[in-house]
């Protein structure tokens, strides 16, 4: 009896045992000599399974001949050593946009970034260096304002907000389809062929006659900014791209440095609109996401512009992410208390479980702190990361150098 209860419970990895059969069926599957048989780890009887094939540890596989799309997702907690790393790296510094100058040679944008080695060419470079200067420079230009705060407002930025709302009602107008999938609507395929097919004459709206052609090489970044129509992902990279697109208009002149607040608070704050709401509708998979791990399943610039307009504020702290009071009355005027306001709306259980660093930075005890943080640590997650950055584009206005 011992051993028949043996046979059902306690199995080697690789071979198991079937359940106990008669005495008069279990001597015949013993006495077969042509079944396969392996061995149980607890009593050493026979088992009518076979056994694994030898190990082959000692041999090593070779490389894959491909790239993967993007990263797996990642459900670990952060290596020390990379925490150390971003923690003892200098904080990014604001820089002015480098003009181009003519002749323009506009040309179509193409993948670069393949190894470690090209993410740091790109982050050593001019242009890395002046696009990260950039992302900073509009972080500063919302310190210590409201989202409603009155700003200088273009032409180019009301055209751009225009655009951005004609995005929002096709949402509306392309409803998501009846499926059983978790993460994808289909629909969102026809909202990203509409925008695609309307992409070009969206950049000629704004873009002076001498730059025209520069539409050739904004395209592909303003229409991988909201998140990929094959995988019906968006993360982190895609975000970015709206920031490379924003920034290759500054390089035009298109945009120029008064319009950095507007462009936060007018024109980021729609983009994050629409994408909360393509998510939501169209239920978009989080590209790469780290899962709890992470910052957030989707995005990371609102945080970094958010806490710049909380610094020195008399009375919100970062441990004020956890007032629901707080959260509820003022989510409209700072973009990190809506960023945390609506993780709180789409995750469900304890903060401190779903997003654990959200939880550990409103430890932290000044916003000056948590911007300066959050920057050196985009630097590290988003633009030194060669998953999300090999899909990240290179022209005449972002040159590979």
């Amino acid at each position: 009896m011992e051993q028949q209860q043996c046979h059902q419970t306690l199995l080697s990895p690789d071979s198991s045992c079937p359940p106990a059969p008669s005495s008069s069926s279990s001597s015949s599957a013993h006495a077969d000599s042509t079944a396969p048989c392996g061995t149980c780890r607890k009593c050493g009887g026979p088992t009518t399974f076979a056994p694994p094939p030898p190990s082959r540890s000692s041999e090593v596989s070779p490389p894959p001949n491909y790239r993967p799309i993007r990263a797996p997702a990642v459900n670990l907690p952060p290596n020390e050593q990379s925490r150390q790393a971003i923690i003892l790296s200098p904080v990014p510094h604001s820089e002015k946009v480098l003009p181009v100058s003519p002749p323009f040679l506009f040309q179509a944008p193409s993948k670069k970034i393949q190894s470690p080695d090209d993410i740091r060419s790109f982050n050593d470079s001019d242009s890395g260096k002046n696009f990260l200067g950039f992302i900073v420079a509009l972080s500063e230009s919302m310190r210590g304002h409201k989202i409603s705060d009155p700003c200088h407002q273009s032409d180019t930025v009301n055209i751009i907000i225009s655009m951005l709302c004609t995005l929002i009602d096709w949402v509306d107008e392309i409803p998501p389809t009846e499926q059983a999938a978790r993460y994808g609507n289909i629909s969102y395929r026809t909202w990203h062929s509409r925008l695609v097919e309307n992409s070009d004459d969206f950049m000629l709206q704004f873009l002076p006659d001498d730059k025209k052609s520069a539409t050739v090489e904004l395209v592909p970044y303003f229409t991988d900014s909201f998140g990929n129509s094959s995988r019906i992902d968006y993360g982190t990279g895609h975000e970015t791209n709206f920031a490379a697109w924003l920034y290759c208009m500054a390089r035009l002149g298109v945009i120029k440095e008064e319009d950095y607040h507007a462009v936060v608070a007018r024109v980021f704050v729609k983009y994050l609109e629409l994408m909360r709401k393509l998510q939501l509708v169209y239920c978009l998979e989080p590209a790469g996401s780290h899962g709890v791990w992470g910052l957030d399943d989707y995005h990371f610039l609102p945080f970094i512009f958010g806490s710049s307009q909380l610094i020195d504020h008399k009375y919100m702290k970062p441990k004020s992410i956890h007032n629901p009071d707080i959260l509820e009355n003022f989510s409209a005027e700072y973009l990190y208390l809506s960023c945390i306001a609506f993780v709180k709306k789409v995750k469900k259980g304890l903060f401190a479980e779903h997003s654990p660093l959200l939880d550990d930075i409103s430890g932290v005890p000044a916003w000056k702190k948590v911007n300066s943080g959050l920057l050196k640590m985009y630097k590290a997650e988003v633009l030194e990361k060669v998953p999300i950055m090999q899909h990240f584009l290179f022209g005449s206005l972002i040159k590979w150098e």
